[in-house]
């Protein structure tokens, strides 16, 4: 049997993983500012992680949710104590794309309605209303095609109210900052728009927080931003660090039922140690700190360089476009530099490190970068 390709991949065998460093099956050290696309947040192999998961794997790895797992009540505690959402509620999942799909469903099942607004650029997962939701025709397949969501330009306010006037809608979902869509900020105003607009339509506001959350920006959810909350916001990347997990905080005026939403995976003894060892390491390490200021850092260096064209994002979550001349960048820092980014097409590198990043393995970047660029800052 051989493998299914749908994969492009870089041909290295990552084998062993340190904090930012990982090394191939050759001993070349390579800084991974890519973390695997956003879920690497507390460092690979951190030790409190893996003992968390290794003592866990000693008493039980695995049951239903026929059972009594206190363990999700210990994960809900904790990210309501790191979050700020303490009154919120969660149902805990295995990836992004299934936060997404039990978002858009609960949210149906709360008002009744179908239309669903989305946003150009958007990416949301690969799953049936997920992925009709994520603005890329070459992944929707026919079967996932519906008329029920409605595309918007980008920070549009006007096409956001038209759009309400017009339809009955059940939800908005947005990512605070589009990361597959080349990292691009939702503005303030926007965000508080359609805050304004949903409570007034009787719509549910999903906060697509899976690349942008979990204190990559600085603040626990990039939405946080705005000043406002959403009614759901979906988690996953980097909730687990590795290890499969997904989930969505759900406001309380949504009130659960048996039997609406579930899952065999979710939630289960393994998973709930890994979340609660990321959430530790957050807290105790103060990382949504880190993540602000070396970020900070990191974006106000970058923009430094004339041949960059934009720097955008915030915190560790940042993308930098470059004209067309330059698109040999980020296969260079990975060939002759051995760092690990990631891109948005067609000229955008994205940096997604880590939170614990430190300010010396940014230096380490930038220095690289500078020289892939031939380009030398006064």
């Amino acid at each position: 049997m051989t493998l299914f390709d749908v994969y492009p991949i870089n041909p290295i065998n990552i084998v062993k993983g340190v904090g930012s460093l990982v090394y191939d099956d050759k001993g070349t050290e390579y800084l991974d500012l890519y973390g695997g696309h956003a879920v690497i947040s507390i460092g690979h192999t951190n030790p409190h992680y893996v003992k968390r998961l290794e003592d866990q794997l000693h008493r039980i790895g695995f049951y239903s949710n026929s059972v009594e797992i206190p363990l999700q009540k210990e994960l809900a505690e904790k990210l309501g104590q790191v979050s700020g959402y303490e009154d919120y509620q969660l149902f805990l999942c295995n990836s992004g794309a299934e936060a997404n799909e039990n978002a858009l469903k609960l949210a149906s099942f709360h008002n009744g309605k179908k239309k669903v607004i989305a946003f150009r650029k958007s990416f949301h997962g690969r799953t049936s209303l997920a992925v009709a939701a994520t603005d890329n025709p070459k992944i929707v397949a026919p079967v996932n095609e519906t008329d029920n969501v409605i595309f918007l330009p980008w920070n549009d306010e006007a096409a956001l109210e038209q759009a309400f006037a017009a339809n009955e809608v059940s939800s908005v979902i947005i990512e605070g900052i589009q990361g597959v869509g080349g990292i691009n900020v939702a503005a303030t105003s926007f965000l508080q728009k359609i805050r304004m607009l949903c409570d007034q339509y009787n719509a549910v506001f999903i906060a697509d927080s899976v690349q942008c959350g979990y204190g990559r920006t600085g603040k626990f959810f990039s939405h946080d931003f705005a000043g406002i909350k959403a009614d759901i916001y979906s988690m996953a990347k980097g909730m687990g660090n590795g290890f499969p997990i997904g989930g969505i905080i759900i406001s309380p005026k949504i009130q659960p039922s048996y039997g609406m939403l579930g899952t065999t995976f979710g939630g289960n003894h393994l998973a709930c140690a890994a979340g609660l060892a990321v959430l530790e390491v957050i807290d105790r390490d103060n990382l949504i700190q880190n993540a602000g200021e070396v970020g900070e850092y990191l974006i106000s260096e970058l923009k430094k360089f004339d041949p960059v064209k934009e720097v955008r994002g915030r915190g560790l979550m940042i993308g930098i476009e470059l004209p067309e001349e330059l698109a040999h960048v980020r296969k260079e820092l990975l060939t002759k530099h051995h760092i690990f980014t990631g891109e948005a097409k067609p000229n955008v590198v994205r940096l997604l490190p880590a939170l614990n990043l430190t300010k010396a393995h940014a230096d380490r970047f930038l220095e690289a970068f500078s020289t892939v660029l031939n380009y030398q800052l006064i």
